[in-house]
């Protein structure tokens, strides 16, 4: 990925020096709140994270030079995506895009949508409408999941974007709704459709990405397509030594999610993202 050179984006927080003294630890509280806002997170890697680290206050630090590079990374795409959202947003919905700030974060982190760990991977609190993410999880990606690459990285932000975007057009307040009528089974089918119509909205700012930065290069959208397949229901499942049930999937397949991403960057418009409508659902 062609990333380099262009501006970053004045909208990072970047809380990776305060050590896990200023991120604040993560109880039996925070955990109960990570589950109950669970659906608007973009990737839930918990079930193949061994041992959450607990307590033991760290003192400030410097940031390792793989740090300072994922912090310049992570600033770039951000700016990318808020000269696509705000161009696109206007002209396909007519709505302003509102930029959200984005937050790194080492090990655990406040929000207003409670405590969160990194094991539970990077997320959106429509809340504050901010992004959080722990940069060690892009070598996890690498090293764990087999879907390391810059522009695997970049599909994870964009993610976690679209659900911002979601948050600005209504569907994210829609769904929250939708929910608390529902019974379990059918509540996870709805947080499916949400979190593939972010990965579609992902694909379709790589496409206008790319229309204007030149931004990919050979390979990257295989990388891409590794990371989807990576996050998706059945494949963390199957990683953690389980049978895959469709019925407890809350982010969609690896199949579905793969589907969704492309479906996005071979259109570039918001109406071929809507995954409710096809459902059947308005």
């Amino acid at each position: 990925m062609k990333w380099r050179g262009r501006r970053g984006s004045s909208n990072v927080d970047d809380r990776r020096g305060m050590g896990r003294a200023g991120a604040g630890g993560v109880g039996v509280v925070g955990v109960l709140a990570i589950l109950a806002v669970g659906y608007f997170f973009g990737i839930d890697i918990s079930p193949i994270v061994q041992g959450l680290e607990q307590g033991g206050q760290q003192s400030e630090r410097p940031l390792t030079e793989a740090e300072e590079q994922y912090g310049e990374f992570v600033s770039v795409v951000l700016a990318d995506t808020e000269e696509i959202w705000s161009e696109v947003l206007q002209e396909q919905a007519g709505i302003t895009y509102a930029e959200p700030r984005l937050v790194l974060f080492s090990g655990a982190v406040q929000s207003a949508c409670g405590g969160a760990s990194a094991a539970m991977g990077p997320f959106y609190c429509p809340g504050d409408q901010q992004v959080y993410l722990d940069t060690d999880f892009f070598d996890m990606m690498g090293q764990r999941m087999g879907a390391g690459g810059d522009f695997a990285y970049a599909y994870v932000i964009a993610h976690e974007i679209g659900h911002h975007v979601q948050n600005l057009t209504g569907v994210l307040e829609q769904v929250n709704s939708l929910r608390g009528r529902l019974g379990e089974q059918d509540a996870n089918a709805v947080s499916v459709l949400t979190e593939l119509q972010a990965d579609c909205f992902a694909g379709l700012w790589a496409r206008h990405a790319q229309d204007r930065f030149g931004s990919l290069e050979e390979g990257d959208l295989n990388e891409a397509m590794t990371a989807a397949a990576a996050v998706g229901d059945d494949a963390i499942q199957a990683s953690a030594g389980r049978t895959p049930m469709p019925d407890s999937f809350t982010h969609g397949s690896s199949q579905q999610r793969q589907e969704w991403l492309m479906r996005g960057f071979r259109s570039g418009e918001l109406a071929q993202c809507d995954t409710f409508a096809e459902a059947g659902l308005e």
